[in-house]
């Protein structure tokens, strides 16, 4: 904290004092000035903090401990979202800050992880313990969820009954393209 505190301290006796207001007349502007004062002032500059070392000098010194994400860094969001433990209630929802959010229907009557992205406070998934994605966690739809079918893994699919009587869906086809004689 003390470090960025003198950055601050430095930042606005070095550079905010120097910046002469007269030639900005975008914020592109006023950044054009402070990486360059950053790259040529700040980085170049010896601090006592670093026992008489320049911030680049510093860091270069320190390159070869530096490591690449690689394939890593596109997944760089996802390792800052919060995971937050929450119980699969028996018609496949969550809660979250007040608000329901369904769940793959299986996972019913379990303890998962809502992922969730902590700028926007937006639940993003659910996981397992082991961090492996178990779907998605979308808003309830509270009639959609009234009518969705459920079934847990594991039990046999069972196929609906097949429907006696007219099928109101076929007659309608019919009786629009002019086709009455299987009704």
């Amino acid at each position: 904290k003390g470090k960025l505190e003198r950055y601050h301290k430095t930042f606005r006796g070095a550079f905010l004092a120097e910046l002469d207001e007269r030639h900005i007349t975008s914020l592109e502007d006023l950044n054009a000035r402070l990486w360059a004062w950053v790259e040529q002032v700040y980085h170049r500059s010896e601090h006592a903090g670093l026992a008489g070392l320049t911030p680049l000098a510093r860091y270069q010194r320190d390159l070869v401990h530096v490591r690449q994400l690689g394939p890593r860094a596109a997944q760089l969001d996802a390792l800052f979202h919060h995971r937050i433990q929450r119980f699969v209630r028996k018609d496949g929802t969550v809660s979250y800050q007040g608000q329901r959010f369904e769940v793959p229907y299986e996972l019913s009557g379990k303890t998962v992880h809502l992922v969730v992205e902590p700028h926007a406070q937006r639940v993003v998934g659910v996981e397992d313990d082991e961090g492996r994605s178990l779907g998605e966690a979308t808003p309830l739809d509270p009639i959609g969820n009234a009518h969705r079918t459920r079934r847990k893994a594991g039990a046999p699919d069972a196929q609906p009954a097949p429907r006696s009587g007219p099928n109101l869906v076929e007659i309608a086809l019919r009786r629009h393209h002019g086709d009455n004689t299987q009704e």
